[in-house]
C-alpha cells in the first residue's frame, strides 16, 4: 500500500520526468496578496505569473502546496471532523503550464499518472470526468484520444445562476484569469450511496472528485467581458488526502495513514477509548493547520490571521475537554505530526520548540478564559427572563471573551434554558458584514499596473545612470506624456533606484533631462519592472525619452548601514536566544531599522546588552560584506537563511559577513561591517503573542541619539542638583521621601475617614425599623469609603449604609450591609440600582459592593432611588 508520503513523492517525480520544475510549497501566509487570508490553492504562489506580472526561468512547474481553508471566502471550520473530506489544512498536488502545453497534454498527463502501472495504477473503469458544457475540445480529447466512454463524460453548464457560474468554470476572482475546467472523479462502488456528478445524488460519497484541471483561456474584466489570454495556461490541483484515501481503499480521509497515527496519538493523550469519536478527527485535523500556521509566522491573536489560528486551537482544545483531557494536551501531538509528514515536516522540525511553546501557552490561556467565561455566564443565567438567554449575551461571550458557543448551549440545556438563536445570528451577521467591509479581500485584477518587459537593476554598483522611459502612469492610467505639476509613476528600461522589497524602503532621488526634473519620492516593484513614484517639478517627460537617473546617495548610504546591521542583529539573536528565532518582518529605512522576530518569552536586560555587544564586536571586526550569485540549492547547502518577505528566483544573491552571518538578500548593503560604525538598540518589546520587535540605530543616527540621552541625563542632574554619577542615588532618595510622604498622607486620610464615620453615625434614618445611612460625600477616595463603611458597621451593629462620593469629576458608590440584614438586602443589587442612575455599573458581595459612574448631576437621584428601594425591601 502506498503511503501518503509515497504518493507525494511519486507525483512530483512524475511531473519532473515531464519537464516540470519542482517548486517548494509557498508559505500559508500569501506574499503581497491582500485578496487572500491564507494560501488556499496550489496556484496562489504563481498568481503573478498567470497575470503576466512575473516571469520564471521555467514554463512548467509542479508543487505539493500546503493550504488552509478556515477563514475568509473558503471556511470549512465548522464541518471539519464531522464529514469525510473537510479539513482546515490539506496538501494540494499541482502541475502548471505558463503558456506552454495546454488541454491535450494536461489531460494526457493526468490520465497517465492515475492509470499507468508505473504510477498509481487506478482502474480506468472507475474514473469519470466532467467538462464545461461548451468545451467541445476537452470532450473530444477525453472521448476520442483517451478513450473514455461517452456515458462517463458529464457536461456541466452554468449551474450556479449566471453566465460562466459553473462547477466547471474556474476564476481567480471577480476579475482576472479564468477558464473552463475538467474534473476527474473516482467511483468508490455501489456499496456507497451517491450518484455521478451532475445527478440528483451527486452529494453522496460514492463519486469523489480527485483532480481538477483548469484551462486558463480568458481574462475576465470588471464589466463581465471575457478577453482571450495571449498565452493560455494550465492550473491543476489534486488533493493529496483524497487520492490517498482512494489508494489506501478507505472512504474517509480520516482513515488514511497520516490521520490514523494522529487520531491514535490524540486518543492516547486525552484518554479516549472510542477511536471513531468525531472529536478525535477534529483534534487530528487541527494540529496540522495550527502547527504549520505557526511555522509560517502566524501567532495567536485577536485579529486577522492570528484570530483564525486562535479559533482553531480553541476548537481543538474544547474537543479535547469533551474527551476528558486533563491539563494541556494539544502540543503533545507535534512530534507525531512531524514524523507522519515525512519530508513535508521539515519546517515543523525547524520550528518545533516555538510551535509547542505557543500551543501550550494558548491552551493554558484558554483554560483561564473558560473559567472567566463561566462566571460571566452564571451571572447572565441568573438574570434571564422567560427562560431565554439573549442572543446578544451569547455573542458577547463568544466574540469578546472567546467562550465557545457550543459550551454555552450545553450549559443552557443542563439548566433548561433556551438560547435566542435569532438574536445570536443577527449579531454574528452584523460582525461578519463589518469585517467584510473593513477587509481588502477583493481586488480588480484588471486595474493593476501591468507592464511587459523587465527593468534592469544597476544599483548594486552605481547610484546614477542614463535610462530610457518605457511607460508612464498618471492617476492609475497609462499615458504617453506628463506635464509639470503632475504626479506619476515612471517605468525605466534600466535603473539605479532600488525598488522596495525585503523590508528595505525604495530609493528616492531625481530623474532629469535638460529641461525636466522629476522628483522620485519612492520606488516600487510591479512584477519585473520598477516604478519611480513622484512628481514632475518642471518640463515635460514622454515615453521613449532618455533621462539621467540620480539616486539620493546620502539617504541610500544610511539605509544600507541599517540593512547590513539587520543581518548582524538576526545572527546575534539566534546565537544568544536560540535557533528558534526567525524573522517575522522588518523595516529598513534611512532613519532606523525595525526587526520583528519569533520569541515566546521576554528578553532580559542582560540578554539585550549581550545582543548589542555581539553586533558591535562584529562591526569592529570590519568583515568585508561579500555577495555571491549562486543557484538556490547551493545557497541552502551553504547554510544561507532566507529573510522574511523576500521573493527568490532560481539564481539568488548570498550575502556573507565573515563566518558570522550568511543570508539570502537582494538589498543594498555597506562594503564592510566597520562602515556601520555603531549599533544601538533603542527599544524592545512584544507586538503580539510570541512576536517581539527591536528598533535600533546605526552610524551617525546612533551617535546623535547617544548625545540626546546624555543631554537629558545632564539636565536631570542639574535639576536635582547632583552630578550625573550620583543621579540614580539622588532619584532613589526622592522616591523614598515620596513614599514616606504618601504613607503619612494616607494615615491622615484614614483618620479623617474614621472621624467622618463617627459624625455620620449620628445621621441615621429609620426605615421600617432598620438604621440606614444615605449620604453624599465630596472628595472621598474609594479606599477611604471602605474604611468609613466598616467603621460605621462596627458602631451601628445593624445597618444599611450607602455613600455617593464625587471625586475628580467621577462618582464613586459604595453600599455596606451588616450580616444580619443580608437576607433582606443584597449590597450588590442596591449598588447596581444606584449605578444605573449615574451611568455606571458595579458589583460585589452581599455585605459590601462598589460601583462607579460619570453622570455626577444625578447623585441626588441615585440616593433617592436607594431610599425608595429600601422602603420596599425592608
Amino acid at each position: 500500500m502506498k503511503t501518503t508520503a509515497d504518493i507525494r513523492r511519486d507525483f512530483l517525480r512524475f511531473f519532473e520526468t515531464k519537464g516540470h520544475q519542482i517548486v517548494a510549497s509557498s508559505s500559508l501566509v500569501p506574499e503581497n496578496d491582500p485578496t487572500l487570508l491564507f494560501t488556499n490553492a496550489g496556484m496562489n504562489q504563481f498568481k503573478e505569473v498567470f497575470l503576466g506580472q512575473d516571469q520564471r526561468s521555467y514554463k512548467r512547474a509542479t508543487t505539493a502546496q500546503r493550504c488552509v481553508r478556515a477563514g475568509g471566502k473558503h471556511n470549512d471550520l465548522e464541518n471539519v471532523g464531522y464529514t469525510a473530506r473537510h479539513h482546515t489544512f490539506f496538501e494540494m498536488l499541482g502541475n502548471f503550464s505558463f503558456g506552454d502545453y495546454f488541454k491535450h497534454d494536461a489531460i494526457q498527463f493526468a490520465w497517465e499518472f492515475l492509470t499507468s502501472g508505473d504510477w498509481l495504477n487506478l482502474p480506468k473503469e472507475k474514473l469519470w470526468v466532467t467538462v464545461y458544457e461548451t468545451d467541445q475540445e476537452a470532450y473530444d480529447i477525453w472521448h476520442n484520444i483517451v478513450g473514455i466512454p461517452a456515458e462517463r463524460i458529464v457536461r456541466i453548464g452554468d449551474n450556479k445562476g449566471a453566465a460562466y457560474a459553473s462547477d466547471n468554470f474556474w476564476q481567480m476572482g471577480d476579475t482576472g484569469p479564468c477558464g473552463p475546467c475538467t474534473e476527474i472523479f473516482y467511483d468508490h462502488g455501489d456499496h456507497i450511496w451517491g450518484g455521478p456528478p451532475g445527478s440528483a445524488e451527486e452529494d453522496g460519497d460514492r463519486y469523489i472528485e480527485i483532480w481538477n484541471v483548469v484551462f486558463m483561456q480568458f481574462n475576465r474584466q470588471a464589466d463581465g467581458s471575457m478577453l482571450p489570454l495571449p498565452k493560455p495556461s494550465v492550473d491543476t490541483g489534486m488533493g493529496l488526502e483524497r487520492i490517498s484515501a482512494v489508494l489506501q481503499h478507505v472512504n474517509s480521509n480520516y482513515d488514511i495513514d497520516i490521520f490514523r497515527r494522529l487520531v491514535g496519538k490524540a486518543a492516547e493523550i486525552t484518554g479516549a477509548t472510542d477511536l471513531k469519536n468525531k472529536s478525535l478527527n477534529v483534534i487530528a485535523d487541527h494540529i496540522r493547520s495550527c502547527a504549520y500556521l505557526i511555522a509560517d509566522g502566524v501567532i495567536p491573536s485577536n485579529e486577522g490571521r492570528g484570530y483564525v489560528l486562535r479559533r482553531i486551537i480553541r476548537r481543538a482544545v474544547r474537543h479535547g475537554h469533551l474527551l476528558g483531557a486533563q491539563g494541556a494536551f494539544f502540543y503533545k501531538l507535534v512530534p507525531t505530526l512531524i514524523d507522519v509528514m515525512a519530508e513535508a515536516g521539515n519546517e515543523l522540525q525547524q520550528n518545533r520548540a516555538l510551535i509547542e511553546k505557543l500551543l501550550r501557552q494558548e491552551e493554558e490561556q484558554f483554560a483561564r478564559t473558560l473559567e472567566r467565561g463561566l462566571v460571566l455566564l452564571d451571572d447572565a443565567l441568573a438574570n434571564v427572563k422567560n427562560n431565554v438567554l439573549a442572543g446578544e449575551v451569547v455573542f458577547k461571550l463568544y466574540d469578546t471573551y472567546g467562550f465557545p458557543y457550543d459550551l454555552t448551549a450545553d450549559i443552557c440545556r443542563e439548566r433548561e434554558i433556551t438560547i435566542d438563536q435569532d438574536g445570536f445570528d443577527r449579531a454574528m451577521e452584523a460582525q461578519r458584514q463589518q469585517a467584510q467591509a473593513a477587509s481588502n479581500f477583493g481586488i480588480d485584477y484588471g486595474n493593476v499596473i501591468t507592464v511587459d518587459g523587465e527593468t534592469a537593476f544597476e544599483g548594486y554598483n552605481s547610484a546614477e545612470s542614463l535610462a530610457k522611459v518605457t511607460a508612464l502612469f498618471h492617476d492609475g492610467k497609462e499615458v504617453e506624456r506628463i506635464q509639470a505639476g503632475q504626479s506619476a509613476v515612471i517605468v525605466l528600461e534600466n535603473t539605479p533606484f532600488y525598488g522596495e522589497s525585503g523590508g528595505q524602503i525604495g530609493d528616492s532621488g531625481r530623474l532629469e533631462s535638460q529641461s525636466a526634473v522629476f522628483e522620485v519620492k519612492d520606488t516600487q516593484k510591479y512584477g519585473k519592472v520598477f516604478g519611480h513614484i513622484g512628481e514632475l517639478q518642471q518640463g515635460e517627460i514622454v515615453v521613449g525619452q532618455t533621462l539621467n537617473a540620480v539616486v539620493d546617495d546620502t539617504r541610500r548610504a544610511k539605509t544600507s548601514l541599517n540593512h547590513s546591521a539587520t543581518h548582524l542583529l538576526h545572527a546575534a539573536l539566534r546565537r544568544i536566544l536560540g535557533t528558534h528565532v526567525s524573522q517575522k518582518g522588518s523595516l529598513v529605512s534611512d532613519s532606523l531599522l525595525r526587526f520583528d522576530f519569533a520569541q515566546p518569552e521576554a528578553i532580559g536586560k542582560a540578554q539585550l546588552n549581550a545582543i548589542e555587544d555581539m553586533v558591535n564586536r562584529e562591526i569592529r571586526a570590519n568583515h568585508p560584506i561579500v555577495t555571491e550569485i549562486m543557484d538556490l540549492e547551493a545557497a541552502k547547502a551553504k547554510g544561507a537563511m532566507a529573510l522574511f518577505g523576500e521573493k527568490y528566483s532560481d539564481q539568488v544573491r548570498v550575502l556573507s559577513m565573515g563566518d558570522f552571518s550568511t543570508e539570502l538578500c537582494g538589498g543594498i548593503h555597506a562594503a564592510r561591517t566597520g562602515d556601520i560604525g555603531l549599533f544601538k538598540i533603542i527599544s524592545e518589546g512584544a507586538i503580539a503573542a510570541g512576536i517581539r520587535r527591536i528598533e535600533a540605530l546605526t552610524g551617525e543616527n546612533a551617535i546623535n541619539w547617544l548625545h540626546q540621552q546624555q543631554a537629558i541625563i545632564q539636565q536631570s542632574a542639574d535639576l536635582l542638583k547632583a552630578d550625573s554619577a550620583g543621579l540614580v542615588e539622588k532619584i532613589q532618595q526622592l522616591q523614598e521621601r515620596n513614599k514616606r510622604a504618601e504613607k503619612e498622607l494616607q494615615l491622615l486620610k484614614e483618620k479623617a475617614a474614621q472621624q467622618a464615620g463617627s459624625d455620620l453615625a449620628k445621621q441615621t434614618q429609620n426605615i421600617n425599623g432598620v438604621q440606614v445611612v444615605l449620604q453624599k460625600l465630596d472628595g472621598v477616595e474609594a479606599k477611604s469609603l471602605r474604611i468609613m463603611v466598616d467603621d460605621l458597621k462596627n458602631q451601628l451593629g445593624s445597618a444599611v449604609i450607602a455613600f455617593a462620593s464625587l471625586t475628580d469629576g467621577k462618582v464613586n458608590l459604595i453600599v455596606g450591609v451588616t450580616e444580619d440584614l443580608t437576607a433582606k438586602v443584597k449590597a450588590g443589587e442596591l449598588v447596581n440600582l444606584m449605578a444605573q442612575q449615574v451611568g455606571g455599573k458595579g458589583g460585589g458581595r452581599a455585605d459590601l459592593a462598589m460601583a462607579g459612574g460619570s453622570e455626577t448631576e444625578n447623585i441626588a437621584i441615585a440616593l433617592a432611588s436607594a431610599k425608595t428601594w429600601l422602603e420596599n425591601k425592608l
